[in-house]
């Protein structure tokens, strides 16, 4: 492709709105202050492109409107809309965005610009797809070239895997999903492997030299077959733009470009603009430092810290610190908490909600009270009015939500869990309660297929071949010792037989289960840690049964729906709770918030806790959660977890502690409360009286 064909396609003739004047005024008269400052910054009829904008916007602050006033301010002072380009982190959200343009400019001119006329906004990705396209031919690349998602990559990086004799190895090479996710990370946080392994994946550490070998396999393999997989689109991208002439070329092509959630960018994407626009004019970006969380996918909180002192001058920081959301007892108190964040942009969310109800710290006796008591007051403020889907409950990690979730089911209250599968729903889950349905019945074929599978060495027909045999066995689970397992499943062979026939009553039988389970687990799964907890908490959950025969009848006798992100809702329930982790939460909102474990260990994680920029973003994390209530917020704070590596007849609780994200100092934001069945709801805890310590102590000596 010509350059200058290939600049029209990026930019379009200009001035398709050309010498508009703003219409009657009253398009911007909604917008307070602030968002009125970001949306005028740097724009008039006939000037160029503004300087670098950095827009932060606090949680509830009207963001997406204001990122739409301004894209709307630029086309009715006559920008040409194809000469835009808005790149968000969604389809979705583009699409929504790209209505409420359409919407605003319609009000402001007399008539719309067309959602379609911004012919340049989507998604990263989206638009990388589309610039390497056009620019193929110059570029190396067979413009036919097909995209691969995720489990497309994952699959080649397998058969690279097999081809480079890496699935022969004596011990555990990482699986296909693991190989993909440390590809991924050098790619999109610019890191060196080695790098990436010491920080990300240690346990990976002495495959470095092979791993090295297996992504020089797998790039081959794509450019081969002519195919880019996912993170290609941004690679390939900032490669191009690293040669001045390219950069220049496709930068001109736009005259503004405006990004949203701008902390939640990676190294990667931050080179791509820089290059873009190199002295920022016609740049803006919008996020909020306080709400990035997503360093798991490579994203860097320093890309916003960092933007204003990209540029000389240095770029315009417009805040936004009105919240709409929530009241203003909610704001004080997530105030307070990033407040001792080391370094941010610094804000005061504020509001004129006025309400005397201060969010709640609610301390129970462990994870069960916890669980019981919110399922108490969610049933108790849905008789007041406030309906299921109006409340959610958010959680660190999926494996806290187990005791809740049980209790919501026990109870029959319909909910939609969101940030992955239902836990009994996950597969980690499903393999050891299909061990324990083997258990109980040996003929269960679907459970047999199932466990047989996880053994190295089985396939499906060796699976069939030994449930026949133990079809025909008076006594199925003793004839397990005698059948002949295929040879590469000898050597595991023994330990599965004596998991499956230990005669250790209940829940012994569920602890060798998992015991047997253990190393599977590690090897099937690219985050075992994760899925160890969930299975910990399966185990506390069994204790509670008399027998396995009334565990899996009460937990498998109606299954929960599956209810990942793209599930959708429950089908017989026009209600339902909400249930989220706090990564999935972010953008949304409920009148009340109710957060599991508020302990030290769980939020921050005990993973998070290896490097100040870890304590950090889980500092991050419980704000992005509080700021999601809008009338009621409540913490729970469980004295006692269920853990698992004690001593054989040791103590199987552990006492938990605050998290350290509420000091002392800022309690006086919070309610504090405590709840036991005993008492039967959650009552204040009265301060102590005061005591004179000095005196008592002299006093013991007379």
């Amino acid at each position: 492709m010509a350059q200058a064909d290939s600049v029209a396609a990026i930019g379009g003739a200009k001035g398709a709105v050309s010498g508009q004047a703003p219409g009657a005024g009253g398009y911007l008269d909604g917008l307070n202050a602030g968002q009125r400052a970001a949306v005028e910054f740097g724009v008039s009829p006939g000037a160029p492109a503004a300087p670098p904008l950095l827009v932060i916007a606090g949680a509830g602050s009207g963001k997406t409107n204001t990122l739409a006033h301004r894209v709307a301010h630029l086309l009715v002072n006559g920008a040409d809309p194809r000469r835009i380009l808005l790149m968000t982190f969604s389809r979705r959200a583009a699409a929504e965005l790209t209505r409420r343009v359409e919407r605003i400019t319609a009000r402001a001119m007399g008539t719309a610009v067309a959602a379609e006329a911004l012919t340049w906004a989507g998604t990263f990705h989206g638009i990388g797809a589309r610039i390497m396209r056009d620019l193929a031919p110059s570029i190396g690349l067979n413009p036919e070239f097909s995209i691969h998602d995720r489990e497309d990559s994952a699959d080649l990086m397998n058969l690279c895997r097999h081809g480079e004799g890496l699935s022969k190895t004596e011990t555990r090479f990482p699986m296909k999903g693991t190989c993909l996710a440390i590809y991924s990370r050098a790619v999109n946080a610019e890191e060196p492997l080695a790098e990436v392994l010491r920080d990300h994946f240690p346990w990976c550490l002495r495959w470095e030299a092979e791993l090295k070998r297996l992504f020089a396999a797998y790039v081959m393999a794509k450019q081969a077959q002519n195919v880019l997989d996912y993170d290609d689109l941004l690679l390939a991208w900032a490669q191009v733009m690293a040669d001045p002439g390219f950069a220049a070329h496709i930068g001109d092509g736009w005259d503004h470009v405006l990004i949203d959630e701008y902390q939640d960018t990676n190294r990667l994407q931050a080179r791509i603009l820089t290059a873009l626009k190199p002295d920022g004019r016609g740049l803006t970006v919008v996020g909020d430092d306080a709400q990035s969380i997503y360093a798991f996918r490579a994203a860097t909180v320093r890309n916003i810290l960092d933007f204003p002192d990209t540029f000389q001058p240095r770029a315009e920081v417009v805040t936004l610190d009105r919240n709409y959301r929530s009241t203003q007892p909610i704001l004080a108190a997530a105030n307070a908490v990033i407040g001792y964040a080391r370094e941010r942009h610094a804000k005061e969310l504020w509001t004129d909600r006025v309400s005397d109800r201060k969010p709640a710290l609610v301390t129970v006796n462990t994870e069960g009270e916890q669980a019981r008591h919110f399922v108490d007051q969610i049933l108790a403020d849905r008789e007041t009015g406030m309906r299921l889907k109006e409340q959610a409950v958010l959680f660190r990690t999926s494996s806290h939500a187990v005791q809740i979730e049980a209790e919501l089911t026990r109870r029959n209250v319909p909910y939609v869990k969101f940030g992955g599968l239902k836990f009994l729903d996950s597969a980690h889950v499903k393999d050891l309660m299909a061990m324990l349905r083997l258990g109980r019945n040996p003929r269960d074929r679907v459970a047999g297929f199932r466990v047989l599978q996880l053994i190295p060495g089985i396939g499906p027909k060796a699976a069939g071949r030994i449930l026949d045999a133990l079809d025909l066995a008076p006594d199925p689970l003793a004839a397990l010792a005698d059948v002949a397992p295929p040879p590469r499943a000898g050597a595991d062979w023994p330990a599965f037989v004596a998991a499956m026939t230990v005669r250790a009553g209940w829940p012994g039988t569920l602890s060798a289960a998992r015991a047997w389970y253990a190393p599977h687990l590690e090897r099937l799964h690219e985050d075992p840690q994760a899925r160890q907890a969930d299975l910990a908490q399966l185990e506390a959950i069994a204790g509670g049964y008399a027998s396995a025969e009334a565990f899996l009848t009460d937990l498998t006798l109606d299954p929960p729906d599956a209810t990942s992100d793209q599930a959708g809702v429950p089908l017989k329930d026009e209600d339902y709770l909400i249930l989220s982790t706090i990564h999935s939460a972010k953008g949304q909102e409920w009148k009340s918030v109710y957060l599991l474990n508020a302990v030290d260990g769980c939020i921050p994680a005990d993973l998070g806790t290896g490097t100040q920029p870890e304590i950090e973003e889980e500092r991050r994390l419980l704000y992005v959660a509080m700021t999601r209530a809008k009338e009621a917020l409540t913490l729970g704070l469980p004295l006692r977890f269920y853990v698992t590596q004690q001593t054989r007849n040791g103590d199987r609780h552990v006492y938990a502690m605050r998290t350290r994200f509420i000091p002392g100092e800022i309690l006086d934001r919070f309610e504090a409360r405590h709840w036991s069945p005993v008492q039967g709801e959650a009552t204040p805890r009265p301060a102590p009286a005061p005591i004179d310590v000095a005196a008592q102590m002299r006093a013991m000596w007379g």
